[in-house]
């Protein structure tokens, strides 16, 4: 039997996979609301507008609670803009329409998304465990400790630092070569990890799309 709010067993194991540590899952009913709410303010950023105001008080106490989140936009399945926090400082529902626009228009890996792509961008949305610091002695011990397509990576060496959501796994399955990308996209020779002890940090993700 498939579980409610999923399209297939493969889904729902899988999203099971990936949460294993967050109690609290959203209802199918405020994953579609956070999706619209995201969809509403990805448009009306890119159209030089500004979100219609958030009457938090009118949404689930869920999407009231201060929450961290990443929004991925992807376009004919290309990423087009990846922007969030990996903390939360702000009610959930406005840190994912904050984030929507973000990705939309200040990833600096892209140009801004224009009006006429709205209507090929996908919405991904991950929400954040608090992240958790990863003790390890040795790079060795480093990769045993890591989870493969369920941990999300944060490094951290003096000002700099990366992540990477759970869902880099799927492209970066050898936990060397995700560490490798994982210091090129801080700004360090990607074997740092190798030759020095890192802050490590990981988190888990409750990830949804439209």
């Amino acid at each position: 039997m498939i579980p409610e709010g999923f399209t297939s067993i493969d889904e729902a194991m899988d999203i099971g996979r990936r949460v294993a540590m967050i109690a609290d899952l959203l209802s199918p009913e405020e994953r579609s609301l956070l999706l619209k709410l995201a969809r509403q303010a990805l448009e009306a950023g890119v159209q030089g507008q500004l979100p219609t105001p958030l009457d938090l008080q009118a949404l689930p106490t869920p999407l009231q609670q201060a929450g961290a989140s990443f929004v991925t936009l992807t376009r004919y399945e290309d990423l087009r803009g990846c922007v969030g926090a990996l903390e939360p400082y702000q009610p959930l529902a406005e840190d994912v329409r904050e984030h929507a626009i973000a990705a939309a228009l200040q990833d600096f890996r892209f140009p801004p998304v224009q009006p006429s792509e709205l209507p090929e961008i996908k919405i991904e949305i991950s929400r954040l465990t608090l992240p958790k610091d990863l003790d390890y002695s040795s790079p060795e011990e480093l990769l045993a400790r890591l989870r493969p397509g369920v941990d999300g990576v944060t490094l951290m060496d003096g000002s700099m630092r990366a992540t990477f959501l759970p869902q880099v796994w799927e492209k970066l399955p050898e936990a060397r070569s995700f560490l490798n990308h994982l210091c090129r996209k801080m700004g360090a020779p990607e074997d740092l990890w190798r030759r020095k002890k890192l802050r490590v940090q990981t988190y888990q993700v409750e990830e949804f799309h439209d």
